[in-house]
Parts: structure tokens; sequence; C-alpha cells
């Protein structure tokens, strides 16, 4: 980060960089602790999950009114606006994750004991841990401004889709093999698309981090596996 002659900027823009990390680190968690609970079947953890949303909202909207601020008041160019755009980029997007592991959890207390059918619950795991895997990438490439680990988050997210996928096919499979196993696994196709999101939404941050470095975008075309038959 440039420094300033007024050391009040700099101040401001390490403020706005600070509650990004802070929103990154809540995000991360409740990404993990929404699986943790749908898979350990923890009504208690999902609840704690679906609190701590509100923090994170409360977050984005304090990241938006200091960038505001920062803008108004240091008119800045270039690289610097390009930090503050960066910062009100990235907050949507950890917002978004937010709601994302909010609704897994949501369901994790629809499902309560029903959480019978192990086999899909290991797969979404599979694609959790990836997809948590990606945001703590991301989180460290935009810490240290790190353009290549950026990258690798935006080429991975192939990864992910492949596993919705393949997530998506097994569930199918175990609804046309017993109807009972439908309306549980209409939830878990539910969470294997949160999850999907979810990654989409730490490639977006991957693609902040890039422009945010380099000025450039990334191609608008992201990689893509395997499509699933239908959209859930």
């Amino acid at each position: 980060m440039v420094d300033h002659i007024v050391k009040s900027y700099d101040k401001e823009l390490d403020a706005l960089e600070r509650r990004i990390a802070e929103m990154g680190g809540i995000a991360e968690k409740m990404v993990v602790d929404a699986m943790d609970a749908l898979s350990g079947v923890n009504a208690a953890l999902a609840q704690q999950v679906v609190a701590t949303d509100p923090r994170l909202d409360a977050l984005q909207r304090d990241i938006e009114e200091q960038a505001v601020l920062t803008i108004a008041r240091r008119q800045p160019m270039a690289v610097d606006l390009r930090e503050i755009v960066g910062a009100i980029r990235i907050a949507g997007d950890l917002e978004r994750v937010g709601d994302l592991a909010k609704n897994i959890a949501k369901r994790a207390i629809k499902l309560g004991v029903e959480s019978r059918v192990p086999r899909p619950i290991l797969g979404l795991r599979h694609m959790n841990e990836v997809a948590a895997e990606m945001m703590k990438d991301v989180l460290d490439a935009y810490s240290q401004r790190d353009v290549a680990l950026a990258r690798a988050v935006w080429e991975r997210d192939v990864e992910l889709d492949a596993l919705e996928d393949s997530v998506f096919r097994d569930l199918l499979t175990h609804m046309m093999e017993d109807p009972r196993n439908i309306s549980f696994c209409a939830h878990l196709l539910f969470c294997s698309k949160n999850i999907e999101r979810i990654g989409d939404h730490a490639t977006n941050v991957a693609e902040t981090v890039v422009y945010l470095v380099t000025g450039e975008n990334l191609p608008n075309e992201r990689p893509r596996g395997a499509a699933t038959a239908v959209a859930v």
C-alpha cells in the first residue's frame, strides 16, 4: 500500500483492510460451522451460524459507509481508488457468503434427525472443504496482494463445479432408489448449490484482487466444469 503525506489517509485505508479481514474471518467460520451443523445434526451450532449473520451485515454497511466517506474526503486516484472500490466489492461478496452459509444452517435445522443418508453428506462435506479452502486462499491473496494465489483460486472454481455435478448425480440416484429420500435429498441439493455459489463469490474476490493490484480484469469467461442436468 502506498504511504501518503497525510497519515490519516493511510489509517483510513488500513481500517478498511482490517474490516475486510474481520469479515473474512467471520464468513470463513460460518461456512465451516454450517456444514458441521448439517453433517453433525447440531441444531445449536446451526442457530449460532444464523445468529452471526447480522454481524456480517453490519460490517459490510460499515465498510461501505467508510469507503464512501474516504472517496468524498480524499478524492483518490489510480491504485488508491482501486483499493477502496475493491474493499466495497469484496465486502459485498463476503456478505453473500455469510447469507449462503446461513441458508445451509437453516436447512440443517429443518432436517434435524432426518439426516440419515450418509454418502451424499460426505460429498457435500468434500465440496465444502474445497469452498472453505478457496475462501482462505483468496483472503490470503487479498491480505498479501498476491496475484498468483488469486488466479489459482479463480482457476480452482472448475473443481467445485465438478464436485457439485457429482453430488447432484448421487442425490438423484438416492431419490430414485427410495422415494422416502426425496425430501431430505432435495434439501441437500439446495445446500450443494449454496456451496457452489460460495465458490463463485471466492472467485469474485479473486478477480477483485487481480484488478486491485494490476488494474486489469480477468477474462469474463471463468473455467467451467460439467454442468448439472437440472438447475437447483
